[in-house]
Parts: structure tokens; sequence; C-alpha cells
């Protein structure tokens, strides 16, 4: 089937198409972790019904098409063909039934952001830019409790009700990036992973950090909530870069 037959018979195409890049691109930068990891996306108005990577398949050949269209209130969901993974289901089902604002859910094991989740003390002090980013926006979840089945997500839902809060440190587990569309999300868990990076990083110098004062760190937090059209440039970019290689993302 050609690109353009698929379009025409294939509902909510360009969200697809933006997710598979983030998928691609998650790969790329080893963000990922095996055939584990899931990406969410809401498609209607509530929140419930919405697009998830099919069980075990690699970041790295995930396409628009594969995509699974899900509804968080189908209680038969894992009992169909192509159910999806069973710990994506509990975690990302349960958000999109409880927390409608959670439009697009990303969720990894990445290096950095999983060294951090398994300090004692997993706050994130902002002490650069991409720190800063962080600042009072995150909840660190300190009860893990096994694999993300129904309870362990229903739990998670339950501390996103802030709708400051767009990133969930997982401790002993990773990290939970909300958003309000693909590009948006994909490019705050970018930046989280990157901030986690300079911290950890910052930490193994054995120095004192150099941390920005309550004040400062908000301001900053506050101009890149306000800093217009990066998310969107971001994920453009990434696509141009994934279609001038020939990737075949998007179909």
């Amino acid at each position: 089937m050609s690109v353009t037959q698929l379009k025409q018979n294939m509902d909510h195409w360009q969200e697809r198409v933006e997710m598979a890049a983030a998928f691609r691109w998650t790969e790329r930068l080893n963000m990922h972790e095996a055939v584990a990891n899931h990406f969410s996306l809401a498609v209607n108005d509530d929140g419930s019904q919405f697009l998830m990577n099919p069980n075990q398949m690699h970041f790295a050949r995930i396409k628009a098409s594969d995509l699974l269209f899900l509804d968080a209130n189908d209680p038969d969901t894992m009992d169909k063909p192509g159910a999806p993974d069973p710990t994506a289901w509990g975690l990302h089902g349960s958000i999109h039934r409880l927390c409608p604002q959670a439009r697009c859910v990303m969720h990894v094991h990445s290096i950095h952001a999983t060294v951090l989740a398994s300090l004692a003390d997993s706050n994130l002090p902002p002490i650069d830019q991409n720190t800063a980013t962080f600042y009072n926006r995150y909840v660190i979840d300190e009860e893990f409790g096994g694999l993300a089945f129904g309870d362990e997500g229903a739990r998670c839902a339950s501390m996103l009700t802030d709708p400051k809060v767009k990133t969930m440190i997982m401790g002993n587990h990773g990290v939970l990036i909300i958003g309000d569309n693909p590009a948006d999300t994909f490019n705050r868990l970018y930046y989280f992973e990157r901030a986690a990076e300079t911290y950890i990083r910052a930490l193994q110098t054995g120095q004192k950090l150099r941390v920005l004062s309550d004040e400062i760190a908000e301001k900053t937090a506050q101009e890149l909530d306000d800093y217009p059209g990066q998310a969107e440039a971001h994920m453009r970019e990434i696509m141009a870069v994934l279609d001038a290689e020939g990737s075949d993302y998007a179909s």
C-alpha cells in the first residue's frame, strides 16, 4: 500500500508520523531499552482513545502505520489479537483513562534519567539552563512497586494532577514525561535526559555545585515554558533528517 493510500485509510496520520519520528530519534540517541519502553498519544477529546507502539517492536523499526489504536475504557483490550504490552497497558492506559490533560505520554529507562531515579535523593537541582527547565515542574515517585500493571499505573496517574507538573522521576525505574503533543513531549524528554546527564557528571567531579537561586531558577523555567516554537522546530528538523536519509518511518 502506498503512503497516499495509508493516509486515506488510516486516521490520525500526521500524529502517527510524528510519533514514529520520536521513536526513531529516541533509538538514535540510545534513550530506548531493547524492545521495552512505550510512547502513547491521545486522539479524542477526553484522552481515552490513544495510539501506542506495538508490543515488542524495536523503536528503530516503528512506522506510522504500526501504531496501535487503543481505548483505555475497553476492558477486553488485553484479550484481543495484537494486544499491547501488559505493563504499557497498565501504565499508559491508566494515565489516559484518569489524566485527560496528559495528551502524550513518553516513558523510558534512559541511562542518566535512570541513574537520577536510583539515587536516594532524586531531586534535580537547577545548576544550568537545562536543569532549571524542570524547576518546580516534576514529581518524584518514591513508591516503586514492581512492573506497572493496573494498580501501579493508577497510582502513577494520581501523581499527575498538577497541570504544572509534566515530568515524573520514577524512583528505581526511569522517567515519564507528559505533554500536549509528540513534539512538546519529546522535546521535554530530550532536555530532561540532557539535564540529568549534566547533574550526574557534575556530581562525578566531587566539586561543590553552583546552584541557581530559587528566583533565577523559576524565572528561567518560565522563560523556557514561554519560548516560542522550539519543540515544533525540533520535531520538524528530526523529520527533515529522517526524510533526507530515506527513512521509512512515515509509512
